[in-house]
C-alpha cells in the first residue's frame, strides 16, 4: 500500500477501508499487524477515569481497581509485552485482550481496528463507557472466541444476531449496560448454537419478549446463569433450579416472574453456591426446602412476600456467607440458628416485622462483616456480643426500639454504624469516637445526653457524622472542626451552646446545626465550601449577614435555612447562588427581599414568612423559579399594594395571609394549574372570588377569610373537586350555599 513502516500501516489501510465494501473489509484483516490494530483502536478512544465507576453488589465486584492499561502501550515495543495483551507463544497472534476498567470512553464502530484481531480467544472490555454504542455485528467474526465480556460498558440497542455465530463461546457477559434488548430469534439461536456455553450473564437486559419456558432448553452443563432485572414475566418451571452443574443462578428482580411449583430435584446433591430469586413470588414451602442446599454460599430472597417466622432450618446452611431476606413480612423472634452460622459474613434482614430482643449469647460470627436489621420492631438492650464481633465492618440497626446504653465497641474494623431511630439513652461512648476506620456514624433520633468528649483520637476517615434530635449539650469540641475527611455533619435538634468555630477542612457538602442554642456569627471558613449543597443553621441565636463575601463561592448550594435567627441583608452587592432550590428565612427579622434571588432559576421552595418585609411585591420575584417554584410562603409581613400576578405552573402551595394586599385577586393565578393550597386570608382584597378557583379539580384548601370580597357565593363547584377546607368568612359575600359543597370537609362563610 506504499506505507513505509508498520506504525503507518493502519492509517493507510483505514483510508482504503472507509471506501471499501464489507467483503473487502473482511479480506483486509490479514494485511495489518495486530500491534497496529491495537494501537489505532487505543487512539480511537479517549481516557476518562469517570468511565470506569466502581460497582459492588452481592454478586459483582467490578472496577475496585481501575487504571489505564493502554497508557503504557508504546509504538517501539512488541505489543505482546503490553499490559492487557496476551499472545500465543508460538504464532505470536494476539489471543487475549483484557482492557476491563481501563477508563476507555468513545464509540466502537463496525470499522474499528479491534475487529482486525481474528485470533482472539478472550476479550474483556467490561467497566468502560463506549458512549452508548450498538454492539457491532462484527463481534460475530471472532470465531475462536471462548470468553466475551462487554458488561457495564454503556452499550445500547439490540444484541446482534451474529453473537450466535460464536460457537466456541464458553462465557458470555453482556450484563449491566444501558438498556440492551435481546429478541426471541436471537435468544433461540444463542441457546441452540452456543453448545459450549457454560456462563451466561445478561443482567438488566430487556428480555420481556422471551418466554420463561425457553430456559428449559439450557444445556445441562451450565454453571452460571444470571438474568437479574431482565423483565422476564410469566410462569417459571422449577426445572431451572435443577440443572445438575449449576453453581450461580440469579433471576432476581424479575417482578412478574412466578415459580409455580416446588423443585422436584434432589437438592441435597446440588452444586448451587449462589442463588438470588429476589422479587419472585413462590410458595412458602420453597423457603423451607432451601436448607437442603448444603453448598450454598450466597442466598438472596428479598421482597418475596414471605410471611410467618424465618425458618430455623436455614441454620443448616453451614457454608453460607451471604444471606439477605429483606422486605418480606417475617414476624417473630430472630432465629438463634442464623447467628451461629460459622462462615457468615453478611446478614441482611431489613424491612421485616421481627420483634423481641436479640439473643444474649451467640457462638460463631467470627467472620461477620455486615449485620443489617434496620426497620423492624426489635427491642431490648443491645447485647454485649454485638460490640465484640472481631470482623464487623458495617452495623445497621436503624428504625427499631432498642433501649439502654451504647456499649464500648472493640473491633477496629468498623466502618459504618447506624443506630438511628431507636430509644437509646446515656452518653456516647468514647470508644465509638476513636475507631480508626469509621467512615459513617449515625445516631439520630435517640435520647442520648451529655456533652461530646473534649478529645478523641482517630476519625481520620470519618465522612458522615449524624447525631441530630437527641439531648446532647455543652459546646462544640474543637476536634469536630478538624476532621479532615468530613463531608456531612448533622447535629441539629440538640442543646449545644457557644459559638461555631472555623472548619479546617473544605470537604463539607452537608451541614446542619439547626435547632440548638448556638450564638455568634457564621465562621468565615464556610465561604470556602465550594462543594456545599445543604446548609441549615435554623433556630439558633446567630447573627447572620447575607453578603457576597460569605456566599459568592457557594455555587453548588441547593438548600439554605437560616430561619429563626437574626439575619441582615446587604443588597448593595450582588452575587448568585445558581443552583439554589430551597430558601427558608422565616422568623429572621428581615425587612426586604434578598436581591440575590433575581438570578436564581431553579428555586422550588421560598419561605420568607413572619418577617418585616414591607412595600410592594417586586416584579422580578415573579420571574424567580417560574417553571420550578412549588412552595411560596409570605405570611405575616407588611406587604401592600396589588396582589401580584403569579402564574407559576408548578406552584402547589401559596401562603400570603396577614399582609396588606389590596385590589382584586388576579384571575391569572389560575394558571398555577397545580395549586393545592391557597391562603390569602387577613388582607384587604376586594372584588369577587375568581370562578376558576372553585372550578379547580386540584385545589384542596381555599382560605380567603377576613378580606373585603363581595358578590355572590360561587354557585357551582367542580363535580370532581377535592376540597377539604374552604373559608370565606369575614367578607361581604351573598347568596345560598351551593349544593355541590356537600363533599367538602369543612367550610365557613
Amino acid at each position: 500500500m506504499g506505507c513505509l513502516s508498520w506504525k503507518y500501516q493502519v492509517l493507510c489501510l483505514l483510508s482504503f477501508l472507509f471506501h471499501s465494501t464489507p467483503s473487502s473489509f473482511s479480506s483486509s484483516l490479514s494485511s495489518i499487524s495486530p500491534c497496529s490494530a491495537l494501537l489505532h483502536f487505543n487512539h480511537s478512544l479517549s481516557l476518562d477515569s469517570s468511565a470506569s465507576p466502581s460497582i459492588h453488589t452481592s454478586s459483582i465486584q467490578m472496577c475496585d481497581i481501575s487504571y489505564p492499561k493502554t497508557a503504557s502501550w508504546k509504538e517501539d515495543k512488541d505489543c505482546c509485552t503490553w499490559d492487557g495483551v496476551l499472545c500465543d507463544q508460538t504464532t505470536r497472534h494476539v489471543i487475549g485482550l483484557d482492557l476491563s476498567c481501563n477508563w476507555l470512553r468513545g464509540p466502537i464502530h463496525s470499522n474499528s481496528t479491534l475487529f482486525f484481531l481474528p485470533h482472539l480467544r478472550t476479550l474483556n472490555l467490561a467497566g468502560n463507557c463506549f458512549s452508548r454504542s450498538l454492539i457491532s455485528s462484527e463481534f460475530g467474526n471472532f470465531k475462536a472466541l471462548t470468553h466475551l465480556n462487554l458488561s457495564y460498558s454503556c452499550f445500547i440497542g439490540k444484541i446482534p444476531y451474529e453473537i450466535s455465530h460464536l460457537s466456541s463461546l464458553v462465557s458470555l457477559d453482556l450484563s449491566l449496560n444501558d438498556g440492551l434488548l435481546i429478541e426471541t430469534p436471537v435468544w433461540k439461536r444463542v441457546i441452540h448454537n452456543l453448545t459450549q456455553l457454560r456462563e451466561l450473564l445478561l443482567d438488566e437486559t430487556n428480555m420481556s419478549s422471551i418466554r420463561p419456558n425457553s430456559l428449559m432448553n439450557l444445556s445441562s452443563s451450565f454453571t452460571t446463569l444470571s438474568l437479574n432485572g431482565c423483565y422476564l414475566q410469566g410462569k417459571l418451571q422449577n426445572n431451572i433450579l435443577c440443572l445438575p452443574n449449576i453453581q450461580t443462578l440469579d433471576l432476581g428482580f424479575n417482578d412478574n416472574l412466578h415459580l409455580v411449583s416446588l423443585p422436584k430435584c434432589n437438592w441435597s446433591s446440588s452444586t448451587l453456591k449462589f442463588l438470588d430469586l429476589s422479587s419472585i413470588s413462590f410458595l412458602r414451602e420453597f423457603l423451607d426446602s432451601v436448607s437442603s442446599l448444603k453448598s450454598l454460599k450466597v442466598l438472596a430472597l428479598n421482597n418475596c412476600n414471605f410471611t410467618g417466622s424465618i425458618p430455623t432450618s436455614l441454620g443448616n446452611l453451614t457454608q453460607i456467607t451471604y444471606l439477605a431476606l429483606t422486605a418480606n413480612s417475617f414476624k417473630g423472634l430472630m432465629p438463634l440458628s442464623l447467628l451461629n452460622l460459622p462462615n457468615l459474613s453478611t446478614l441482611i434482614l431489613d424491612n421485616n416485622q421481627l420483634v423481641g430482643p436479640l439473643p444474649n449469647h451467640v457462638s460463631g460470627l467470627l467472620n461477620l462483616n455486615v449485620l443489617s436489621l434496620r426497620s423492624n420492631f426489635l427491642n431490648g438492650t443491645l447485647p454485649s456480643w454485638l460490640f465484640n464481633l472481631p470482623s464487623l465492618v458495617r452495623l445497621n440497626l436503624y428504625g427499631n426500639q432498642f433501649i439502654g446504653e451504647i456499649g464500648e465497641f472493640k473491633p477496629n474494623s468498623l466502618e459504618y454504624l447506624d443506630l438511628s431511630d431507636n430509644k437509646l439513652h446515656g452518653s456516647i461512648p468514647r470508644s465509638l469516637l476513636n475507631l480508626p476506620n469509621l467512615s459513617t456514624l449515625s445516631l439520630d433520633n435517640n435520647q442520648l445526653v451529655g456533652p461530646l468528649p473534649n478529645h478523641v483520637s482517630g476519625l481520620l476517615n470519618l465522612n458522615v457524622l449524624s447525631i441530630s434530635s437527641n439531648f446532647l449539650n455543652g459546646t462544640l469540641p474543637s476536634w469536630l472542626f478538624d476532621l479532615p475527611s468530613l463531608m456531612s455533619l448533622s447535629l441539629g435538634g440538640n442543646q449545644f451552646i457557644g459559638e461555631i468555630s472555623d472548619f479546617k477542612s473544605n470537604s463539607l457538602e452537608f451541614l446542619d446545626l439547626g435547632h440548638n442554642k448556638l450564638q455568634g456569627s457564621i465562621p468565615r471558613s464556610i465561604s470556602r465550601f465550594d462543594s456545599l449543597i445543604d446548609l441549615s443553621l435554623s433556630s439558633n441565636n446567630l447573627s447572620i449577614m447575607l453578603e457576597s463575601e460569605m456566599f459568592s463561592k457557594l455555587k453548588n448550594l441547593q438548600y439554605l435555612d437560616f430561619s429563626n435567627n437574626f439575619v441582615s441583608i446587604n443588597n448593595n452587592v450582588t452575587y448568585t447562588l445558581p443552583n439554589l432550590n430551597q430558601l427558608n428565612l422565616s422568623f429572621s427579622n428581615i425587612s426586604e427581599f434578598p436581591i440575590f434571588l433575581r438570578t436564581t432559576t431553579n428555586l422550588q421552595s421560598l419561605d420568607l414568612s413572619y418577617n418585616r418585609i414591607y412595600g410592594q411585591f417586586p416584579r422580578w420575584l415573579g420571574d424567580v423559579g417560574r417553571d420550578s417554584l412549588q412552595f411560596l410562603d409570605l405570611r405575616a409581613n407588611l406587604l401592600q399594594g396589588s396582589f401580584p400576578t403569579l402564574s407559576f405552573p408548578s406552584l402547589q402551595y401559596l401562603f400570603a395571609s396577614n399582609n396588606k394586599f389590596t385590589g382584586e385577586i388576579p384571575s391569572l393565578i389560575c394558571n398555577a394549574s397545580s395549586l393545592n393550597v391557597l391562603d390569602l386570608s387577613h388582607n384587604n382584597l376586594s372584588g369577587m372570588v375568581p370562578k376558576c378557583l372553585v372550578h379547580s379539580n386540584v385545589l384542596s384548601v381555599l382560605d380567603l377569610r377576613m378580606n373585603s370580597l363581595h358578590g355572590n357565593i360561587p354557585a357551582t363547584f367542580s363535580k370532581r373537586n377535592i376540597f377539604r377546607n374552604i373559608n370565606l368568612n369575614g367578607n361581604q359575600l351573598e347568596g345560598p350555599l351551593p349544593r355541590s359543597l356537600k363533599i367538602v370537609g369543612t367550610w365557613k362563610f
